[in-house]
């Protein structure tokens, strides 16, 4: 099975680019490359995906004191309270045998008063049978949630859309030092789970991600020698408490992340992210100038871009880095949630036709060659080929010319290098301003940067809204 994530253990080394000007290969387009107005948020993200491959039993990721526990760098010592979202993402390839592993996400309340913790949305998926990957179409429009590939492409599209699975406790009560199961979930061999939940506790909790495999039944009449079946059950709560207390972190361990004073540029390894990072939503006004009011289309014929989700070596020459820092890490995991795997874009564009002609404007999803330079133009491929880089859910939202609201949905399947089909086309007339909204989660099966593009057509033709 091939590796759910495409997390830069390797900054895309696989794909080797020399690009050169003339290139029949490639395309490179001349149009302005801006940074993305906005910040992320301060909430916290509990993120566990290092290891990615679990082989054996274990901690994934514990916020837990060290103190009193026997393997004290298992633990990272950092509470939780208030808003804060967990994102998880780990395969079960078992080292021995083909015993179904369960992950459990254990909280515990170290003070002296109760604590209720309320799941605000949760989901889950399995890769099968949930959500195989399937080949589709570049673009499908998708208003019922049934498009996806993959269990990132559908988690976050059900995020997207306010689903809540009922797998997850509306609220857990938490008395004075007392641990409980946020939840228990297997996960069978050679499968990957997704889960993603948004959380709010009334007072500090600690957490820890763990990996136990199915526990046999081992009950046996008396004087029998061994049982005539063996049956499997899931862990119980003393069972993850001890594994907490006393267990080590899960190995093999992914490649830790190129020391940070090092620019090996595409040889760069990012690491996996195992910790605490800072940031789930990036919301932003998408105008000409930090405090003006309207995004002045552009010129016809002529089109800019926004970066998004942009990691170190790929700012596409904005110097913008989008990828959220950590509180606390493993050291040998990644320095950054690169990726931001699971982060909420939600960006308006109030766009407004300052020429005295009609014009027709195109808005798009794009996936260029990362570059960190070249703020002037993005580079394309002609037939675009490969593994694929985005794969999920976009909402554009938007209203007619006659005032009706419209909030369409479309999931995307995009390799390296492709350009990307237009998510709307608006007319303008002279003068006319009208705003744009698009939203989604950043899937965690994708390999960033992607652009958002904004294009005036050359002729005013087609259907259009």
């Amino acid at each position: 099975m091939l590796s759910f994530l495409s997390s830069f253990l390797i900054a895309q080394t696989s794909f080797p680019l020399t690009f050169r000007e003339g290139s029949p290969n490639f395309i490179a387009e001349p149009q302005e490359v801006r940074t993305l107005p906005g910040e992320l948020n301060d909430v916290l993200v509990f993120n566990s995906n290092s290891p990615e491959v679990i082989e054996t039993e274990g901690i994934l990721l514990s916020t837990f004191p060290s103190s009193g526990k026997r393997m004290p760098n298992s633990h990272l010592n950092q509470p939780l309270e208030g808003r804060f979202d967990v994102f998880t993402h780990h395969i079960s390839r078992p080292a021995y045998g083909q015993r179904t592993l369960y992950q459990g996400l254990l909280v515990h309340n170290p003070t002296s008063k109760t604590i209720i913790i309320k799941v605000l949305q949760g989901a889950s998926y399995r890769t099968s049978p949930d959500a195989p990957f399937i080949n589709l179409p570049s673009l499908v429009e998708d208003p019922s949630g049934r498009v996806f590939s993959g269990p990132g492409s559908r988690l976050m599209g059900d995020i997207l859309r306010g689903v809540n699975h009922n797998k997850f406790p509306t609220r857990i009560i938490l008395r004075p030092r007392e641990s409980r199961m946020l939840f228990t979930l297997p996960i069978s061999p050679s499968n990957g789970r997704s889960t993603f939940m948004r959380l709010y506790s009334d007072g500090p909790v600690y957490m820890a991600n763990l990996a136990m495999y199915e526990v046999p039944n081992l009950n046996m009449n008396e004087g029998e020698d061994k049982p005539k079946k063996i049956s499997y059950r899931k862990p119980t709560l003393n069972e993850w408490r001890y594994l907490v207390t006393t267990g080590r972190l899960v190995t093999p361990r992914d490649l830790p992340p190129t020391p940070k004073d090092q620019d090996l540029g595409e040889d760069t390894i990012y690491g996996r992210v195992a910790g605490i990072s800072v940031g789930s939503e990036w919301v932003a006004r998408l105008t000409d100038e930090p405090n003006k009011t309207d995004l002045s289309i552009p010129q016809r014929g002529q089109a800019f871009s926004y970066p998004l989700s942009t990691v170190t070596t790929g700012t596409h020459g904005t110097k913008q880095i989008q990828s959220a820092p950590m509180v606390v890490r493993y050291p040998d995991t990644a320095y950054r949630a690169h990726g931001n795997y699971g982060v909420h874009y939600n960006l308006i564009l109030p766009m407004t036709n300052k020429t005295s002609a009609r014009q027709t404007v195109e808005i798009s999803l794009q996936t260029p060659f990362k570059k960190n330079e070249y703020a002037d133009r993005l580079v394309f491929a002609h037939r675009p080929q490969g593994q694929v880089f985005f794969r999920g859910t976009v909402k554009v939202a938007y209203a007619t010319r006659d005032g009706q609201p419209q909030e369409r949905y479309f999931h995307l399947v995009q390799r390296r290098g492709q350009q990307g089909d237009a998510l709307v086309r608006i007319n303008l007339e002279p003068g006319e301003r009208r705003e744009v909204e698009v939203d989604f989660l950043y899937p965690p099966d994708a390999t960033p940067p992607q652009v958002l593009t904004v294009k005036t057509l050359n002729l005013f033709y087609g259907r259009s809204h």
